[in-house]
């Protein structure tokens, strides 16, 4: 998948500059596509040149114009092409597992804590991830979002992204448990 997807499936939302865009990617996308800013203007840009997005300035006093981007209906056929594609496998590229199966006893005080480090940030995306459910939810039942909603599409992706971070959690605490009584083991 291209990032230009990814942006196609943010405009969806309305239009939007390159830093609601990157800001949004952090709360929302970030669940199943990463983009540091600098490749998200890029793309912009390719983007616009293709036809698939277009960019109107607005003018600001006291602050630089702000660039806002739409989606085109060359966007929107680009975008339906995609997700009619049948979607490829994951493949996870996890470094951290690689320094879990290459740990010995004497590595185990550096693996647990990279572990560690990870399991409070996969704590700290999970509560991000639920204060953005929260705000979608607006005081509705999940039953009432899904039937009064316009688009379902960003409330299933958090879904994942909150079901993938419980489950980082869930390992990180176990694998932890396990380093930690292996290593007073062998002390």
């Amino acid at each position: 998948m291209a990032l230009r997807n990814a942006v196609l499936a943010a405009l969806l939302e309305g239009s939007a500059s390159g830093y609601d865009l990157a800001k949004g990617f952090d709360a929302s996308v970030a669940n199943f596509w990463m983009a540091t800013p600098q490749q998200l203007y890029k793309e912009l840009e390719r983007m616009a040149a293709d036809g698939l997005i277009e960019t109107r300035i607005v003018h600001q006093e006291r602050r630089p114009n702000k660039r806002l981007h739409s989606i085109t209906p060359a966007g929107r056929a680009a975008l339906h092409e995609f997700v009619a594609e049948p979607a490829k496998p994951t493949a996870i590229r996890d470094e951290m597992m690689v320094k879990v199966q290459g740990m010995d006893v004497e590595d185990a005080p550096a693996v647990r804590a990279t572990v560690a480090k990870r399991l409070d940030w996969s704590k700290a995306k999970l509560a991000r991830y639920e204060r953005l459910r929260t705000r979608l939810l607006n005081g509705r039942s999940e039953q009432a979002y899904l039937a009064e909603a316009e688009r379902v599409g960003p409330y299933l992706t958090l879904l994942r992204g909150i079901s993938f971070e419980q489950e980082n959690v869930r390992w990180a605490e176990f694998a932890l448990s396990v380093i930690d009584r292996r290593t007073a083991a062998h002390a």
